[in-house]
């Protein structure tokens, strides 16, 4: 990982799982991190592991509820004002199969979080992320994305819900948006560099939550067999967010059997996730959704 020394950096989700992880390699190769979290007294823990690592500026914490665009809107006014520029963007944050609920805003969990709240975050920070002069936003997909499909009639999952379902649909509009993110961005000119990866099979609170629940022992077995650690399963983000040889629109994932673990690699992806109409629907809708245009 090259050194990071004099740039800054927003993880979103930084006080567990892949968001510390990667939270902990910025700070040791030098970065400023800002750790975007919704729990401040979790948060606060993880700072001071992370600042222990720390090379270069204490880490600082942002308070980020994705599933509340007023915290949104908060939180981006408050690192507007706290630093000169962002250099790196990691929209890693992100809440997996749960029971359907709904956001501060009225919409589905899963679409709320992981795709509308980092849509509007991104588009607030675009100023910020000019200011750099070569920005990064990259967006945490899933595996799941390869089952995930647009249910445009019912996006919010009010006639028909299913945990895994809406979960795979959020993972499919997190790819869209990443990559009509690079397009716009290229069309306008701008040197912003948006690119995505996924974290293969890895140990975090999400399947460890997950797996307690429902699949019992049959999942702890297979966590032990086949899943990588969080820390290895922050190599694809942390790749795509700060190696030379990236470029737009790349998508990364570890190399290993069915893309469980392993190092970074280009990752295949689906035709629906490739769907530029979609992509852009998407997009058009987000917008009328959060409130949220991007000024490029």
């Amino acid at each position: 990982m090259p050194d990071q020394s004099g740039r800054t950096v927003l993880v979103t989700g930084a006080n567990s799982g892949l968001g510390v992880r990667s939270a902990e390699a910025f700070a040791a190769r030098g970065a400023h991190v800002l750790m975007a979290c919704r729990n401040e007294a979790k948060a606060e823990i993880a700072r001071r592991d992370v600042a222990a690592l720390a090379t270069g500026p204490e880490p600082t914490v942002v308070r980020l509820d994705l599933s509340d665009l007023a915290s949104v809107r908060k939180a981006a006014d408050e690192v507007a004002v706290s630093v000169d520029r962002l250099d790196v963007l990691l929209n890693n944050a992100g809440v997996m199969a749960i029971p359907r609920a709904t956001t501060t805003d009225g919409f589905e969990m899963q679409f709320g979080t992981n795709h509308l709240g980092h849509f509007a975050l991104t588009g607030l920070l675009l100023p910020v992320l000019r200011k750099a002069a070569a920005p990064r936003v990259v967006t945490t997909s899933s595996n799941g994305h390869k089952v995930g499909r647009m249910d445009w009639d019912d996006l919010q999952g009010e006639r028909r819900y299913g945990k895994w379902r809406a979960y795979s649909q959020s993972k499919l509009a997190n790819l869209l948006f990443a990559y009509e993110l690079d397009r716009r961005a290229t069309d306008a000119g701008l040197d912003l560099l948006s690119a995505a990866a996924h974290p293969g099979y890895s140990r975090t609170h999400l399947t460890d939550r997950d797996g307690a629940r429902v699949w019992g022992m049959a999942v702890a077995i297979g966590n032990r067999l086949f899943s990588q650690s969080d820390a290895a399963g922050a190599w694809p983000q942390l790749y795509a967010a700060t190696m030379p040889d990236v470029k737009g629109g790349d998508y990364y994932g570890p190399d290993g059997f069915q893309e469980m673990k392993g190092s970074p690699r280009i990752a295949p992806t689906t035709a629906r996730a490739r769907d530029e109409a979609a992509a852009a629907g998407l997009w058009q809708l987000s917008e009328r959704l959060t409130g949220v245009t991007y000024d490029f």
